[in-house]
């Protein structure tokens, strides 16, 4: 008998009543934790004809079936949730939120400190949130400084200590944002009741804090004491600027938790909103990996109770899109059609939806940027670098008839184009078509340049042509004292030959290689943009070879004829009157006589 013909056995003795049970493998190992209203049904649904892929996988390695009894089906959601965080077995969900969000921390201690923190620590303390922005803590943190003047301070008070004198008041006292506790000008009563009323605030609850401070003005001010008063009076008034900055949605919706939803193929994104006195408090979204073919409805039931768990929810109602598989005892579950509750469950929604398109944008970036990777390391594999060709350059010359020389340079990171940092040169040293000493000097030019500047040098240099012209730029590299700190290599036109310097013998890519199609990307640039700088300095000196063959017309004037026309070609075409308007009457004429013959 096989393990799974011995797991389908027990299937029959299980009890029909709530609970969850745990596939464990042969070491022992859970593999998988689930919860059912009963044992026996779930399980045997293991073993239907309509088993998907995932599960067969996850049945063939498992060797043991352990299940536990509990009273009802909401003690079996709580201990599947507690079981999950404890043993994270590899074939439950995987609940995702990308990163650490700030939490809002009363720290469990005399004269509790209020603080925002990343890390959560079992000391007893008191944590609100996940708060998914940062502005927002600060916000409510300045809010409840501004109310109560808690400490800031981290020494160790307690009774004893505060009064054998041990401490002194420090400046946060006199500028009136501390009240002392330090030195005992407040009680540890008194103090400890505003942490409570500070816990109400995190919570979104400003009732009851806003009946203190209305009670403590109308106190003072029955006792005359009206700048207390007025200062009781500010501080409501930024009570009610902070709710006001609060959506609100209906009043009458008192403190409700909303989850809404979006579902792709292995993943189900949940958004959730605290609502209090109809103001959305919190916001939180989360993906669930899917491991297994689980139905939405129990995805929604783990992530209800998840969620309100790291919250630290109390809410007794709940609006879901749909009822989940088990719900929690005590708690509401409200399915709306209308009203303003489906108008929360909407926003909700679309909350899932845009943080379903947030993670799927991140995920498609990530895979660009691993693809790079994978690329540059068969590049560095290919050429035989030290390094990753984070950074390459390659080199074109361009001349037509030993005339207008130029050269270009391009630039490409993490194997795409910087059109940025491109550059053009006209080649000043060298005078008809020699391309291996115009090499030379553009090579020197450059890297001179950026040894001047302290500018980072490339890990990689290509250039456009074959053994000559990768010789004169090592030359150049040679005076400048960098030839062996970067990899430099020609590339030939026509049988696309790789030439290494010092080797005769050229290295010969597969045409498929993504190395050889970067180093293609990096030459065709490179003429392209010389080509491009190239037909335009072509042009401007033929423009003025001809223009400069015309008897009066001087250097200003021919500047000024290109610059409102462009070429001698539309300066032929152009009508009388508008070259009068250009170079005055006396020019016009000459002109005009000199094109015609």
């Amino acid at each position: 008998m096989t393990a799974g013909d011995s797991i389908r056995a027990t299937v029959s003795v299980l009890p029909d009543k709530p609970g969850v049970y745990q596939f464990i493998d042969a070491s022992g190992t859970i593999l998988y934790v689930g919860k059912a209203r009963s044992l026996r049904k779930r399980v045997a649904s293991y073993f239907s004809k309509n088993q998907s892929g995932k599960t067969r996988a996850m049945l063939s390695r498992a060797e043991e079936l352990r299940h536990i009894v509990v009273d009802n089906e909401s003690e079996a959601l709580l201990l599947e949730n507690s079981l999950i965080k404890k043993h994270q077995p590899r074939y439950n969900i995987l609940l995702k939120d990308d990163k650490t969000y700030p939490w809002i921390c009363v720290k469990n201690e005399h004269f509790p400190r209020v603080f925002m923190t990343r890390k959560i620590i079992a000391d007893g303390s008191a944590y609100f949130g996940p708060y998914t922005s940062i502005p927002a803590v600060r916000t409510l943190l300045e809010l409840i400084r501004h109310l109560f003047q808690i400490r800031t301070c981290s020494l160790p008070l307690n009774s004893r200590s505060i009064s054998e004198g041990k401490f002194k008041v420090c400046l946060e006292y006199h500028m009136g944002n501390c009240k002392a506790p330090c030195i005992g000008l407040i009680s540890e009563e008194e103090y400890n009741l505003q942490a409570e009323r500070i816990k109400e605030i995190i919570k979104g609850d400003l009732t009851g804090v806003t009946a203190y401070l209305e009670s403590t003005m109308r106190k003072l001010a029955s006792e005359l004491k009206f700048e207390e008063a007025q200062k009781i009076k500010e501080k409501l008034e930024l009570l009610s600027k902070y709710r006001s900055k609060s959506v609100v949605v209906n009043t009458s919706v008192k403190n409700v938790d909303v989850f809404g939803y979006s579902a792709e193929e292995g993943s189900m994104y949940v958004s959730y909103m605290k609502v209090v006195s109809g103001a959305i408090v919190q916001s939180w979204s989360v993906e669930l990996k899917m491991r297994m073919e689980e139905e939405k409805e129990s995805l929604l039931s783990t992530a209800v109770t998840e969620i309100r768990q790291r919250v630290s929810s109390d809410s007794p109602e709940i609006i879901v899109p749909f009822m989940p598989d088990i719900q929690l005892d005590k708690i509401k579950y409200t399915v709306p059609r209308r009203g303003d509750r489906n108008k929360l469950l909407e926003l909700a929604n679309r909350n899932a939806v845009f943080f379903k398109l947030e993670r799927q944008k991140k995920a498609a970036e990530k895979s660009k940027e691993n693809r790079t990777e994978r690329n540059l390391e068969k590049m560095k594999k290919d050429l035989h670098m030290p390094v990753l060709p984070v950074h390459i350059e390659c080199f074109d010359n361009s001349n037509i008839q030993g005339e207008s020389a130029v050269a270009a340079c391009v630039v490409f990171r993490n194997g795409r184009p910087s059109n940025s940092e491109y550059r053009h040169f006209n080649i000043k040293t060298v005078t008809g078509p020699d391309d291996f000493a115009s090499m030379e000097e553009v090579i020197h030019r450059r890297y001179r340049r950026m040894l001047d500047e302290q500018k980072p040098l490339p890990q990689l240099i290509v250039i456009d042509g074959g053994k000559g012209q990768l010789t004169s730029a090592l030359r150049s590299l040679e005076a400048l004292g960098i030839r062996g700190r970067l990899t430099v290599i020609g590339i030939a036109k026509k049988l696309e030959e790789i030439y290494f310097p010092g080797d005769s013998v050229p290295l010969y890519l597969d045409r498929h290689s993504i190395t050889l199609k970067i180093i293609q990307h990096l030459r065709n640039e490179a003429h392209r943009f010389g080509i491009g700088f190239h037909r335009g300095k072509r042009s401007s000196v033929m423009n003025r070879s001809l223009l400069d063959e015309i008897s009066g017309i001087g250097e200003k004037t021919k500047e000024q004829l290109l610059k409102k026309f462009g070429s001698v070609k539309k300066i032929s075409e152009a009508s009388r009157e508008d070259l009068e308007k250009v170079i005055g009457l006396k020019k016009a004429a000459i002109l005009t006589a000199a094109l015609k013959n």
